[in-house]
């Protein structure tokens, strides 16, 4: 039971009390004193004991049975229709013409307080049961570092300072080719110079490469629509390595998720992570981070061990089954 903050007796104390007079044959008054109540409390909880039995001694909520300014169903039901289209709780009172105070209480009432995915596609997680069975594949463009950004040097203002706009600032960009495993998310990381056919190819093998190097054979592999991957020099070299080649539907990024996921990571964990003098300094640091990852970060989404470790799990499993 939730005693109230400033009750005077507990429940067993309330018990005494209904017994001492029930049972014990003590008047009102004298219970009321030994128990330090007045005796209209204790005239109260004496009632209630006869009324409703042990249950009426407990406290009941102080909440009104009814409030003249309740907000109508008919209105709460127009608040979660717009939320489900997303709408945020400003714009909902906007279109109401509600207070927006009123329609975020409601909005927390009825469990919608939370976007989240809220109006969306329900989630579709999966995962291969083999490692090597799918692997993901995208490529992050990273721009190449001049000088600090004005996130580092004191916020926008920094971008009114003489010279950071100069040419000779823009140095370009570098492109992150990832390759992560759908069964056990062991990662490949590569920093090249750009993403056409022929270094995605050269980025490919050498993917394969280092997951064969863990027992693994690249049977799938799942990509975007970018013009490398849709050349016919890839297609080729897809057959050449005995890989059935997958391409996203169009407008559908969440079906290549686990490498959107992974380099939102990366670029928490790694590119955005720490403070670096320039791209050469940035592209030392990968290996150091993408082995904290491989081997020691734990993966949340379906198990909470690293991928090196699920690899060798999903292995003894396999062969166990064998």
């Amino acid at each position: 039971m939730r005693l109230h903050a400033n009750a005077r007796l507990s429940l067993k104390g309330r018990e005494l009390l209904v017994g001492r007079v029930e049972t014990a044959g003590w008047s009102l008054t004298e219970a009321a004193e030994a128990a330090g109540v007045s005796e209209r409390t204790a005239r109260k909880w004496l009632a209630r004991y006869e009324a409703e039995g042990r249950v009426g001694l407990h406290d009941r909520s102080s909440a009104p049975v009814t409030v003249a300014n309740r907000t109508d169903e008919r209105r709460i039901e127009a608040i979660a229709a717009l939320r489900r289209l997303r709408l945020t709780g400003a714009e909902i009172a906007e279109v109401l013409g509600m207070a927006l105070s009123t329609v975020s209480g409601v909005l927390t009432r009825i469990g919608m307080g939370k976007l989240g995915r809220l109006g969306l596609e329900p989630a579709q997680r999966y995962e291969r049961e083999r490692p090597g069975e799918l692997i993901h594949i995208d490529v992050k463009k990273l721009g190449r570092i001049a000088r600090p950004g004005h996130r580092m040097l004191g916020g926008q203002s920094a971008r009114a300072r003489p010279g950071y706009h100069r040419q000779a600032n823009q140095l370009g960009w570098e492109f992150v080719h990832v390759a992560i495993d759908d069964a056990t998310r062991l990662a490949y990381v590569e920093v090249l110079n750009d993403e056409r056919a022929l270094t995605a190819i050269g980025f490919l093998r050498r993917a394969a490469a280092h997951f064969a190097s863990y027992g693994m054979t690249v049977e799938q592999l799942i990509t975007d629509n970018g013009s490398a991957y849709r050349s016919t020099v890839h297609a080729i070299a897809c057959r050449a390595l005995g890989i059935r080649h997958l391409r996203t539907r169009p407008y559908r990024p969440q079906t290549n998720g686990k490498a959107e996921r992974f380099i939102r990571t990366m670029l928490g964990g790694w590119a955005y992570g720490a403070l670096y003098r320039d791209s050469h300094q940035r592209t030392a640091a990968l290996n150091g981070w993408l082995d904290f990852y491989n081997r020691q970060r734990p993966h949340g989404a379906l198990s909470h061990k690293p991928p090196i470790a699920r690899l060798h799990e999903r292995n003894n499993l396999l062969r166990s089954y064998n």
